[in-house]
């Protein structure tokens, strides 16, 4: 007999999303409206680029420039009446001020560690990966308990994510937000050069997870929209 995760399973695959494990949600998780103990929650994204046909084909770029947040849209588009049919429904990392804690959600529903570049770090996708949505459902759902992987950070010398950022935007004191958008912006390089075709240098510099690199469409597109995000730093 089917079960709740086979059936999102199932209603996600087409869209290029995935599964990304679970938890019973406690009062310090901090989900809208579970209740403690009752209730269950399951986060769905991506893993590489996977989902980048599905949305390119459903919103191709002439349609796009009208948009400010095309992928956003695209992902409550399809995935509310996922959560509907379900009899559950859909909370996203885009809900807010004030934002939901997707990145202590995921830590916890997969196991996931902090690279030093502040993202979490799979140990199989690497840096290329993204939480799309939460599917809060009000009773127990049996969701398997994320077993402990190894650190990939704590065996790497050379952290070549620190040191590859051609602005040094990934400092000790943190991420300077400011100098990314003024190289990605071309005040400081040609656009952005090969961050903004190919994605982020530092995070291409990580050696995890290579096979899921974001294509270079997809990789463009997030780029393009971080930049539009910011421009205000930029201008």
């Amino acid at each position: 007999m089917p079960t709740v995760l086979t059936d999102i399973e199932r209603a996600v695959t087409p869209l290029g999303m995935i599964v990304r494990g679970g938890f019973h949600p406690t009062s310090a998780d901090a989900v809208p409206g579970a209740e403690p103990g009752e209730a269950t929650l399951v986060l769905i994204g991506n893993a590489g680029s996977t989902m980048w046909e599905p949305f390119d084909r459903a919103w191709p770029a002439a349609r796009r420039e009208h948009e400010r947040h095309p992928l956003n849209t695209w992902t409550r588009e399809v995935v509310s009446p996922i959560a509907a049919g379900l009899g559950g429904r859909a909370l996203y990392p885009m809900d807010g001020p004030p934002y939901l804690p997707f990145q202590r959600w995921g830590a916890k529903a997969e196991g996931l560690r902090h690279s030093p570049l502040g993202t979490l770090l799979h140990p199989v996708y690497g840096q290329w990966h993204a939480y799309r949505a939460a599917l809060v459902f009000g009773y127990r759902v049996a969701i398997a308990v994320p077993q402990p992987t190894p650190d990939p950070c704590a065996d790497c010398q050379d952290k070549p994510c620190l040191s590859s950022c051609p602005v040094h935007a990934f400092r000790i004191q943190g991420y300077e937000v400011a100098t990314c958008v003024e190289h990605l912006a071309g005040s400081t390089g040609r656009k952005g050069g090969d961050c903004m075709e190919r994605g982020c240098l530092a995070r291409r510099a990580c050696p995890v997870g290579c096979d899921h690199l974001y294509r270079p469409p997809h990789a463009r597109f997030h780029m393009g929209r971080f930049l539009l995000s910011h421009r205000d730093v930029a201008d």
